[in-house]
C-alpha cells in the first residue's frame, strides 16, 4: 500500500473504508511497442526490427478475429498522459487499486512472447516481459504481484524460466494461455508443470492464445462475440486434456487456475467426464480416480466473467458444488467486460464466504501472509 493511500484510509471514517480485496486478473499493457527493448539483447531488438514476430496463426499480425475496440478495453481507461489502456501504473492506482481497496493484484500480461514460432525469440520476449513486470509494476507498488510468462511451446526453456524466477516474491504464479499448438495435457508441456510444482507455484490458464487453430472445430468465426463465448469451450477442452492425460495424477501437488472463462460449466463437464470414465477407464489406467475429484481438489477459478442466470440461486448451487474456497475474485481490468467489485455478490452471502471470495482464497493460494 502506498503512503498516500494509507494516509487517506486512516483519515476516512470506518463507514467509508471498503473491505480489502484481491483482484486476480489485471492486464498491464506496454506504452510503446519498443518498451521491452531495454530488457532484450541487441540481437533480438534487431530481429524484431527486421523480421518481426511470427505467430502460429496464419495472420502475420493482429488478432485472429476482427475486434473494433482497442485492446478490448474500457474507453474510460485511457491514461490521461497517453498510451493504451492498462499501460499507466498511476492511472491504474487511481481508477482500480485505490478506490476498490485492492490489497493484492495479480498481473496477467497477454501481449507476450507466447505462441511464437521462433522458440528462442519466444523465450527472450517472455523473460523480458517478466523483467518489465518487476521494473514497471511490482517494484513500484507492493500490492501488485506478477505472473511468470514462459515460452509455452518449448517445455525445457519454459521450465528453466520458472526455476530462475522461483523464490522471487514478485511472482505468484506461472501464466499459460488456453489455446496452444496441442491440448495442454500433452507431454510437451509437462516440464512446465513439473517446474511449477517444484516451485510451489500455481499455473494460471488464461483464455486466448495463438496456437494456430481456430476456436471452433470447423474454422474461424465471423464475429468477436462468437470468439469470446467460445473461450469457455476452449477451457473445457484444456481441462479435460489435463485430467485425461494424467497431469494431475503425475503432479498431485500442482494447482491450476482457470482464468477468464467463467465457471458455471464446471459441474456439467465433470458429470460428463465421470460418466465416460466409468465406462472407458480401461483406456486411461493412469487416471486412477473420477475426473471430478482431481478438478475439485487441484483447480481454482477466477470469477470474471461470472455467469449471471436469472435465478441467482442457480449460480450459488454451482458455487456450492465447486466450493467457496476455490473462487478468486477478478475484475479483468481494464477490459470492457470489467466486473465492479461491489456488484458481484448479492446480499445474503455469509461474511466468511464473502471474505474468502474477495480476499482469503487468493492469499491462501498465492501464499500471501501480510
Amino acid at each position: 500500500m502506498n503512503i498516500q493511500f494509507r494516509e487517506n484510509q486512516e483519515a476516512a471514517s470506518p463507514l467509508t473504508v471498503k473491505p480489502a480485496i484481491a483482484d486476480c486478473d489485471i492486464h498491464p499493457a506496454r506504452t510503446t511497442p519498443t518498451e521491452l527493448y531495454p530488457y532484450l539483447a541487441k540481437r533480438w531488438q534487431h530481429h524484431l526490427e527486421v523480421y518481426g514476430v511470427h505467430a502460429y496463426q496464419g495472420m502475420m499480425e493482429g488478432p485472429p478475429y476482427p475486434k473494433a475496440q482497442p485492446n478490448a478495453s474500457r474507453r474510460d481507461a485511457y491514461p490521461p498522459e497517453g498510451g493504451p489502456q492498462g499501460s499507466s501504473l498511476a492511472f491504474m492506482q487511481k481508477q482500480l487499486l485505490d478506490p476498490n481497496n485492492v490489497q493484492l493484484g495479480v498481473l496477467n500480461p497477454l501481449n507476450t512472447g507466447q505462441g511464437i514460432r521462433n522458440h528462442e525469440l519466444s523465450a527472450a520476449l517472455c523473460s523480458a516481459i517478466n523483467d518489465w513486470q518487476i521494473d514497471k509494476w511490482t517494484s513500484k507498488d507492493k500490492r501488485l504481484k506478477a505472473s511468470i510468462v514462459v515460452g509455452n511451446e518449448d517445455g525445457p526453456s519454459a521450465a528453466a524460466e520458472i526455476r530462475e524466477r522461483a523464490g522471487d516474491k514478485n511472482f505468484v504464479q506461472v501464466l499459460l494461455l488456453s489455446r496452444n499448438v496441442e491440448p495442454l495435457g500433452q507431454r510437451r508441456y509437462w516440464p512446465i508443470y513439473q517446474a511449477a510444482e517444484e516451485a510451489g507455484l500455481p499455473v494460471g490458464v488464461h483464455a486466448f492464445g495463438f496456437g494456430g487453430n481456430p476456436i471452433t472445430p470447423s474454422g474461424w468465426p465471423s464475429y468477436y462475440i462468437e470468439e469470446m463465448v467460445g473461450h469457455s469451450q476452449c477451457q473445457q477442452s484444456a481441462l479435460a486434456s489435463l485430467v485425461l492425460e494424467g497431469v494431475f495424477e503425475r503432479f498431485p501437488k500442482l494447482k491450476m487456475v482457470m482464468i477468464e472463462a467463467g465457471f458455471g460449466w464446471a459441474p456439467s463437464l465433470c458429470w460428463r467426464l465421470d460418466k465416460a470414465w466409468q465406462r472407458l477407464r480401461s483406456e486411461v489406467p493412469h487416471v486412477k480416480r473420477p475426473p471430478s475429484e482431481y478438478i475439485r481438489e487441484q483447480v481454482w477459478w477466477t470469477t470474471q466473467p461470472m455467469e449471471d442466470p436469472e435465478r441467482r440461486e442457480d449460480l450459488f448451487d454451482v458455487i456450492k458444488w465447486i466450493g467457496w474456497d476455490k473462487l478468486l475474485f477478478a475484475t479483468d481490468y481494464p477490459h470492457w467486460d470489467y466486473d465492479e467489485p461491489s456488484r458481484v455478490l448479492p446480499a445474503g452471502v455469509s461474511e466468511a464466504n464473502r471474505e474468502a471470495f474477495y480476499l482469503g482464497n487468493a492469499k491462501k493460494l498465492y501464499g500471501i501472509t501480510a
